[in-house]
């Protein structure tokens, strides 16, 4: 493991600018009693509207699934080129990062990278609005992921193209994304679908911790986005009052954790940066998961840190996307 003293890579001015300016705003809006100014936040989390128009080859859309909690996703459809029908793109249902307490799926950050992951994975995406802590607090946000794949199933959804093929789901995030991919698909594994098949998980980054403070934490404790009192504080603004961060939903695979040995848990790839305070626990639950006897494959890029996926002036972000279709391509096939 690299011993590299400094917090974080090297970084084009933009992304820098950009992580910079987010941990300013997160951190100017969290109080010390637990809650979030939203309105202050909302200033700044420029949102991007729906755009039925294809822009830059995927067409948007928002389906709502129940108004009474906002509970909505977006959805990506690529442009098929050559008239081609037939069920013959995955569908990712994803969840955006922000701590679980930041953030939405219109957020412009998390539209672009979508648009994105729609237009180079040729795959159908389905964007999450999942409700926020700490006004909702876990299992809320695993309970909206599992009722948007509930609604899907059960559904006609009118601007769900002919060529999503349901038997080909990836349960996907980043960050606290990440973390709520693998709590959805746990969620997921006790219901019955009719058309619908969970055949992978992509957690990027996940948001992962412990009560313990790993070597890499320590280490990298003056990092722009994720250091401990951030993280820290986010776990108390999540978790059921009165947890600690050794709850199954931060410590996947510690003292109180679900035995998954014995369920169907899909095909897993755990994403991480050599810079990532978290990378620890990124690398313990990936470990977990090869234990459990799961199929489980590690990706790491040594010199990125948290959240390098959504800015294309880092190289990395590329070489991601082509690694995550190399593993949507893979577990397809076995289909």
């Amino acid at each position: 493991m690299s011993q590299n003293p400094k917090a974080s890579p090297n970084l084009p001015w933009i992304p820098r600018l950009l992580m910079t300016f987010l941990a300013f705003l997160v951190d100017l809006t969290r109080r010390p009693n637990i809650t979030v100014n939203r309105r202050l936040f909302n200033l700044f989390d420029f949102k991007a509207p729906a755009s039925k128009k294809p822009n830059n080859g995927v067409a948007t859309s928002d389906i709502k699934v129940d108004p009474s909690r906002n509970l909505w996703f977006r959805l990506y459809t690529p442009e098929t080129h050559g008239g081609g029908g037939g069920a013959c793109m995955p569908v990712v249902l994803y969840f955006h990062g922000g701590g679980f307490c930041y953030l939405a799926a219109n957020s412009f950050s998390f539209d672009r990278y979508c648009r994105r992951l729609a237009r180079e994975l040729r795959a159908v995406i389905v964007s999450v609005n999942y409700r926020l802590a700490p006004e909702h607090r876990h299992p809320c946000q695993r309970e909206d992921g599992v009722d948007v794949l509930k609604f899907i199933d059960e559904t006609n959804i009118e601007n769900l193209p002919a060529y999503a093929n349901l038997k080909q789901c990836f349960i996907a995030g980043d960050s606290a994304g990440g973390n709520l991919a693998h709590q959805v698909t746990l969620g997921a594994i006790e219901k019955k679908f009719r058309k619908l098949k969970i055949v992978g998980l992509i957690a990027i980054q996940p948001l992962l911790g412990g009560e313990e403070r790993t070597e890499s934490e320590i280490r990298l404790q003056k990092s722009t986005l994720m250091p401990m009192h951030r993280t820290d504080w986010m776990w108390k603004a999540f978790l059921p009052q009165g947890s600690n961060r050794d709850h199954p939903a931060t410590n996947i695979f510690g003292p109180n954790s679900v035995d998954i040995s014995g369920l169907n848990f899909p095909a897993t790839m755990v994403v991480v940066g050599g810079f990532d305070p978290l990378q620890d626990w990124q690398r313990r639950y990936y470990d977990g998961l090869k234990k459990s006897g799961k199929e489980a494959y590690l990706i790491e890029y040594p010199n990125c840190g948290h959240s390098f996926y959504v800015h294309t002036q880092i190289p990395e972000s590329f070489l991601l996307i082509e690694e995550m279709k190399n593993f949507i391509g893979l577990q397809s096939a076995y289909q």
